[in-house]
């Protein structure tokens, strides 16, 4: 009998340690979060939406994660990602592709824009009405091999002669300007930045030669996209899971309340005109992806076109194996 009343007078003096244990536990610090860096491929624009939405609306910090935005440092994007001095960044198709060539191991994790949305816009009075017409035109940009091998393949598709398009190095100005002065005639621009300003901000009347439009004569590529390296692939995947988790959630969050999008965009770089970036935030939404629930997906169709076309051109000499330069695997 003393044995059971002893072990009776346990049970209350158990439940007290057990109670002790728990408010022990509930006392531990929370793990730090883990700090990431982000880098822009430009100052901050409406394609960077989904990160500042992420960011502003808590959904790194959920994830345990602290990311830091910057805008890119002079080793550029690929580089310094491929290095691990960021762990995440902003690049492009024709950029990437390149960079593997040269042995970077930089990979793509997720198509920010499911199609490509740049073009060639000339003032309407130029008459160009297809790439037939930019024969004969000269051509403002920043002189690089791509810009000479996607206008030559337009004109030629069109029935004109890409001998008689003149090159005009023009660099980071503004283009309508020149355009307006008569310094050259056409020029490459991004539809949700400068096709947005020149038409609805500036009200300027400009043709454009859409190269969505003309997939049967050029490849669509993806640019602007997410990379990482292929060292924290391997290091650590949880990260970039958790990272594209939050992100993915944020480009979605742009595309159903693109008014709200701007808006934050806004409070993070008020110096941006706040016209151009509502009516881009409103534009992009309905671009972003055809399916919000699988935002960011690549296809292998779209990289093994446009590494030909690379190569093709002359701007690549060899080939790269595709399936290595991205993955879907990180998109929740």
């Amino acid at each position: 009998m003393r044995f059971l009343n002893a072990r009776y007078l346990l049970i209350p003096l158990l439940l007290v340690a057990l109670g002790l244990a728990v408010i022990a536990c509930g006392d531990d610090e929370p793990d730090e979060p883990t700090d990431v860096t982000f880098m822009l491929d430009w100052t901050p624009n409406t394609n960077h939406a989904g990160v500042y939405i992420a960011k502003a609306k808590g959904w790194y910090e959920e994830a345990g994660l602290n990311v830091e935005i910057v805008e890119p440092g002079a080793g550029g994007v690929d580089q310094t990602v491929a290095s691990g001095g960021a762990h995440f960044g902003i690049s492009v198709q024709e950029a990437v592709i390149p960079a593997r060539e040269q042995g970077i191991p930089i990979v793509a994790i997720a198509a920010v824009i499911e199609h490509n949305t740049s073009s060639l816009i000339a003032l309407a009075e130029e008459g160009i009405e297809g790439p037939g017409d930019l024969a004969g035109k000269t051509y403002g940009g920043w002189g690089g091999a791509l810009e000479t091998a996607l206008i030559s393949k337009l004109v030629e598709c069109g029935g004109g002669d890409p001998s008689t398009v003149a090159y005009a190095v023009i660099g980071n100005v503004d283009y309508i300007v020149g355009m307006e002065q008569g310094d050259y005639d056409f020029v490459w621009i991004f539809d949700a930045w400068d096709g947005i300003r020149y038409t609805e901000v500036l009200g300027r009347d400009v043709s454009f030669v859409r190269f969505i439009d003309h997939t049967d004569c050029i490849p669509d590529w993806y640019t602007p996209m997410i990379v990482t390296s292929e060292s924290l692939i391997d290091e650590d995947p949880d990260l970039i899971e958790a990272f594209m988790e939050a992100t993915a959630r944020g480009y979605r969050y742009a595309i159903e309340n693109p008014e709200e999008a701007a808006e934050i965009l806004l409070e993070a770089a008020p110096e941006l005109d706040e016209a151009l970036v509502k009516a881009s935030a409103a534009y992009l939404a309905g671009l972003y992806t055809s399916d919000p629930d699988n935002w960011g997906r690549q296809e292998l169709d779209v990289w093994t076109r446009f590494e030909s076309f690379l190569r093709e051109a002359g701007l690549t000499e060899s080939a790269i194996d595709v399936e290595d330069a991205f993955t879907n695997d990180f998109l929740p």
